[in-house]
């Protein structure tokens, strides 16, 4: 790599006029790697064993539809929220620091969400871990770009770095099933203990300190409304897909629509905005986010949907279902071990508006039929095609930005990956709840609980005589399960219109 001249022009006799050349990282840094990998596997073991341990804890804590959705995505919305917010946090007090003091506060709120008694607790448990998990993403990645300066070993270690993610996605579901299969529900939040200890121990042994004298001022109020606006809204929808329209839930509705106007008003006018909006000027920026948020929202909605339609429609144990959702994750690793290959094809719009396409059907199919062979091959072409879309969209969002703002574009990047999970099971959640609300029906002497959750119809049938319990779970899963196909039809109305808007990259790029 060719870098800038030390020396004065013209140079002086004593001074050396070779070019700087970024050193080389040794054992310590590729050792400092394998340190930083540790929380990208523990927040991708994290997701999909919880996601296996719903109908198990809906069983114990009996929690409402609403809750159940809080349970599993207010993680997400607090980790979106605040994304952005602690990358300067770290380069004002330490990258490593901050690493060091989110690994802690997981190892707690862990073992908190582990032995939770109420669903308030475990969603608070939850909002928590969400506080700490995002000093973990924005840590890891600064330390990585500053211990690997040589481009082609950066590219190594990142391409290892994102590797992680799958690695957790995959083993999530075979350790869960396994620890539901024999333990209680709060075991999957412990399978991160051993990881996060390792990390505390030899975190400051291996990891290099550094922090940006010259980071920008936090804004707390842009921080507050961001936050407090996406949670308004996904409450009242929430609110309404379980009980209907009502004054209240628009009102909440009302609420966070203006406070989401107010914090667009505030960062056009400040100096140094939590998030840059003049960057969804340039085309190819907006598009790509937007293809990795919303391709996001719908693989992670119905992966979540998937699981649960395993568990409680076709009665799989969580190992089970871990072992039927594995063609899903591999293929998934297909998709993005593609991306570099099919980029070398086709422009980057072709090629995001391919892995549309290749999606569609499988959502289509999950759609049109039922049973386990359906969804499961259905999920995996979308997996498939979903994730060669998100190999590519990381790279265009930082590189369609100017290279002053690549640092705020990866942030941005960071944020829409995160709110585009939330906001799938948020709001694919609520959809499936009202459709099932609206269809099952209560026989004569069954609780009318019966109607917030398929969890709970499930509990209660266990309760009732043989044929009174066949006739409720009958409607009930059969409610529950058109649920599942509307969301997947609206799945893919919505990929086709994200292959059609990214296509338009190939005229802007």
């Amino acid at each position: 790599m060719t870098g800038t001249s030390i020396c004065p022009d013209p140079p002086t006799p004593d001074c050396d006029d070779r070019p700087e050349v970024p050193a080389r990282a040794g054992r310590r840094e590729w050792l400092g790697l394998a340190v930083l990998a540790l929380p990208t596997v523990l927040i991708g073991l994290d997701g999909t064993a919880l996601h296996l341990a719903a109908p198990a804890l809906s069983a114990d804590l009996a929690p409402s539809s609403s809750q159940l959705l809080w349970i599993v995505d207010v993680y997400g919305f607090v980790v979106a929220g605040l994304l952005v917010t602690m990358g300067t946090v770290g380069d004002r007090i330490g990258r490593r620091r901050l690493l060091m003091i989110g690994a802690a506060g997981f190892l707690v709120a862990s073992l908190l969400a582990a032995f939770a008694t109420s669903a308030e607790l475990l969603i608070t448990a939850r909002a928590l871990l969400g506080l700490a998990g995002a000093t973990l993403m924005p840590s890891t990645l600064s330390l990585l770009s500053n211990m690997f300066r040589d481009p082609g070993q950066r590219r190594l270690a990142i391409a290892i770095w994102m590797t992680n993610f799958m690695v957790g996605g995959m083993a999530g579901p075979l350790i869960g099933g396994v620890l539901l299969d024999r333990f209680w529900w709060g075991s999957v939040f412990l399978i991160g203990i051993p990881p996060l200890v390792l990390l505390l121990v030899v975190g400051p042994l291996l990891l290099p300190e550094y922090r940006n004298e010259r980071a920008g001022r936090i804004d707390l109020l842009s921080v507050v409304l961001s936050v407090a606006a996406i949670i308004s809204v996904v409450y009242a929808v929430k609110e309404t897909a379980k009980g209907g329209l009502h004054p209240g839930t628009v009102a909440v509705a009302v609420v966070g629509v203006g406070l989401g106007w107010w914090f667009v008003r505030r960062q056009l006018g400040l100096s140094e905005p939590l998030l840059d909006l003049h960057l969804f000027r340039r085309s190819a920026f907006s598009a790509s986010l937007g293809a990795q948020t919303f391709g996001l929202y719908v693989l992670a909605a119905m992966q979540f949907l998937a699981v649960q339609y395993f568990q409680l429609v076709l009665g799989m144990s969580p190992f089970e279902a871990g072992l039927w959702m594995l063609p899903t994750t591999v293929a998934g690793i297909a998709g993005t071990l593609a991306g570099p290959y099919v980029i070398r094809l086709f422009r980057p719009g072709t090629a995001m508006t391919v892995g549309f396409l290749v999606a569609a059907p499988g959502l289509a199919l999950m759609a049109a039929a039922t049973g386990r062979w359906p969804v499961v091959i259905g999920l995996s072409l979308a997996g498939l095609g979903i994730q060669l879309v998100l190999a590519l969209t990381y790279d265009v969002v930082i590189s369609s930005a100017p290279p002053e703002r690549a640092g705020v574009a990866s942030g941005m990047g960071e944020t829409g990956t995160e709110l585009g999970i939330a906001l799938g099971i948020a709001i694919a959640g609520s959809i499936v709840t009202a459709v099932y609300r609206a269809g099952v029906s209560v026989p004569a002497g069954a609780p009318d609980s019966v109607r917030d959750t398929l969890g709970s119809a499930v509990i209660e049938a266990e309760q009732l005589p043989a044929p009174l319990a066949q006739q409720l779970l009958t409607t009930a899963r059969d409610a529950y399960t058109n649920g599942v196909q509307l969301a997947a039809v609206m799945s893919v109305v919505m990929v086709l219109i994200l292959a059609a808007t990214t296509a338009k990259l190939v005229r802007t790029r």
